[in-house]
């Protein structure tokens, strides 16, 4: 059985264009992951969302104080990072080389160099897939990834470490023979790291992580991190791709306006990122300002002007126009045949109604087979 390619990429578009949901589609064509229907999960698989608290623990693993009856002692919970190479390590000594993913999503909400920390070495992979480089772990890391690998490693008073009731050598030596035995070079690869005290890569481990393109509150990723990683644009809906990429549930979504009035939701999204594709001349970074599908999801194949005004309205006001206000008065001065004054975010919100309705009809002219 040939093993699926490893993937280290990076799903980057505008809010709402499905990067989380395009994640589970790679993972079970491309990587062979099984998805569970019931529990909605990815088997094998470690997720984590960067943030700006997040740190280098988080992602390797930290001691922290566990309360025994009377008594404090201090236990080490392996990261995130080191939950997925562990669960990735034990498929390859088990024989059965089952592809593991890490998924982090919001990447450049946290500072991604220091979270990686010394792990950035190991995103260079060769042609084996495996990582070019090794680098060294402390004990205590070592012993999260030997639990995370469903061993029982404990550290004796003088220090020694200890795995199944044996030393770490002694263990690695007797698991390799075996694993000689049986051909498993990979499971002979990954027993001669941890023997001395090294991590690398595995060919049956890969990271996707996401970005949110439109957040500009976010941690700069330097060119040396991004080149280490595949980048996949995920297209916002436009008038050229939308019969190819519109959801069914989206296709049977209603905006109800009023009791009277009902719009199709997908014409509106359609129709809202050609305006603002329009105003390329005075929106910077115009393609990472448009919307996705499921900017708002439906709920019983309906969309409320409320859920419009909390979510899309305020867009539109604190991220898209946030600089100049003059584009949304032009655009709403042809929606409504009247000549608003925008000073406050009360005087935009209440031409909800009539800039979907706009939009609706922008989207129709643009995509009539729709």
């Amino acid at each position: 059985m040939i093993q699926p390619q490893p993937i280290q990429k990076i799903l980057f578009g505008s809010p709402g264009t499905g990067k989380s949901y395009q994640i589970r589609t790679i993972a079970t064509e491309q990587l062979g992951i099984a998805y569970d229907e019931e529990s909605k999960l990815l088997k094998n698989t470690i997720k984590t969302v960067f943030h700006p608290e997040y740190t280098y623990p988080d992602f390797m693993g930290k001691l922290l104080p566990l309360t025994q009856g009377n008594s404090v002692i201090y236990k080490f919970y392996p990261g995130h990072f080191l939950r997925s190479l562990g669960m990735a390590y034990q498929s390859l000594i088990d024989g059965k080389d089952e592809h593991c993913l890490l998924v982090i999503d919001e990447l450049n909400r946290g500072n991604a160099a220091a979270i990686f920390g010394t792990a950035f070495q190991l995103l260079d992979r060769e042609s084996d897939n495996w990582s070019t480089y090794h680098i060294d772990i402390s004990e205590m890391e070592l012993v999260g990834l030997l639990t995370s690998m469903k061993y029982k490693p404990t550290v004796q008073p003088d220090g020694k470490l200890m795995v199944e009731d044996a030393g770490l050598e002694r263990f690695c030596d007797d698991m390799d023979r075996q694993l000689e035995r049986n051909g498993n070079t990979n499971g002979q690869r990954v027993l001669s790291m941890l023997k001395n005290r090294k991590i690398s890569m595995p060919c049956n481990l890969s990271i996707i992580a996401t970005i949110n393109t439109s957040d500009e509150s976010i941690y700069y990723l330097d060119s040396a991190f991004k080149r280490r990683w595949d980048w996949e644009y995920v297209e916002s809906p436009s008038g050229k791709n939308a019969k190819d990429t519109l959801p069914d549930e989206i296709a049977a979504a209603k905006l109800k306006i009023d009791d009277e009035q009902a719009l199709q939701w997908h014409l509106c999204v359609i129709g809202l990122n050609e305006l603002i594709k329009s105003q390329y001349q005075t929106v910077r970074r115009i393609e990472d300002k448009q919307i996705g599908w499921w900017f708002i999801k439906p709920e019983n194949g309906e969309i409320t002007l409320q859920k419009v005004k909390d979510k899309v309205m305020f867009y539109l006001w604190d991220s898209v126009f946030v600089r100049d206000k003059r584009p949304l008065e032009k655009i709403l001065s042809t929606a409504t045949d009247d000549e608003p004054k925008l000073i406050t975010y009360a005087d935009f919100v209440e031409h909800t109604a009539a800039l979907m309705t706009y939009t609706e009809k922008q989207g129709r002219q643009r995509s009539p087979n729709l």
